[in-house]
């Protein structure tokens, strides 16, 4: 599982010219669910994201957690972050998973994310989606759940 983490001051998406979510100040979270990907891919990198020291603390030094500073993410479901780029010049995305797993795995993060106790909102899974953002920083990271 991988997931690209963007530090917003907001962040918004719609579907359809609707807002279906939106955060800010807090985190902006696109996820991609791979074939072999398992509920613990899920709640290992949740728990990473709600723990991890992106945030600044009262010196300027990024010391702080979403918890911490009791902000809010955003998650947003991105088959495309699963692609493999290394032949030819059309992405293949053979190593995502099926609609229907990671739909459930990307419902099993949001849950796990919220379980930490982080307020979140949500896109629509497999919808065509417009996403706004003010990066804050900016700071952008990837998580994966096999190599993080």
């Amino acid at each position: 599982m991988i997931a690209l983490l963007q530090r917003v001051k907001e962040a918004s998406v719609a579907v359809d010219g609707t807002k279906v979510g939106q955060t800010g100040p807090g985190l902006l979270i696109f996820l991609g669910v791979f074939e072999g990907d398992q509920k613990k891919d899920a709640d290992f990198l949740a728990n990473k994201a709600a723990h991890l020291r992106i945030f600044d603390d009262e010196a300027g030094k990024m010391n702080n957690s979403i918890l911490d500073t009791e902000s809010s993410s955003l998650v947003v479901s991105q088959f495309t972050l699963c692609a493999d780029t290394r032949k030819g010049r059309r992405p293949s995305y053979i190593n995502a998973a099926p609609s229907e797993k990671g739909e459930s795995l990307y419902n099993s993060f949001i849950e796990m994310l919220r379980k930490h106790g982080v307020p979140t909102d949500t896109g629509v899974f497999g919808a065509m989606m417009q996403v706004s953002l003010t990066n804050d920083g900016p700071v952008t990271l990837i998580l994966n759940s096999r190599i993080s």
